[in-house]
């Protein structure tokens, strides 16, 4: 089995996990520049082949788009495009952001740390990609 790898896009940042290659836990991976993640991704399917990709859906809570969503559709269409050989998958990113400073403040974290956008980010994409896995 491959590992599946989450990405929450944002315009400046990407936070990223990945799944063990059993994909039974996620764990936070990186926080990139949006600018480097077709190239960091293609390295990291070399290193470690990948099963899949899963990709956060922003939408408003009416279920609309927001200001990001069709930068993260333009992305889908080039992780499809450019690498065909892993699928993409598109998850509800809802709440997410909420859900990551509550998980640090129940995990401890200072405040200091939870202000850090870049692991804001990356606890984002771990609950993307657990929700993911849940859902399967």
């Amino acid at each position: 089995m491959g590992r599946i790898l989450a990405i929450d896009y944002g315009n400046k940042r990407v936070g990223l996990a990945v799944t063990d290659p059993l994909q039974i836990i996620a764990t936070p991976l990186e926080t990139i520049h949006s600018q480097d993640l077709l190239a960091y991704l293609k390295a990291y399917h070399q290193r470690e082949p990948l099963e899949a990709l899963v990709v956060g859906m922003p939408r408003t809570l009416l279920n609309e788009p927001t200001d990001v969503t069709s930068a993260v559709i333009g992305l889908v269409r080039r992780l499809r495009r450019d690498m065909p050989e892993v699928p993409v998958y598109e998850v509800d990113e809802r709440f997410t952001s909420r859900m990551a400073h509550q998980a640090m403040l129940a995990g401890g974290l200072s405040k200091k740390d939870r202000r850090d956008k870049a692991t804001v980010d990356r606890v984002s994409a771990t609950l993307i990609l657990q929700s993911f896995l849940a859902s399967r």
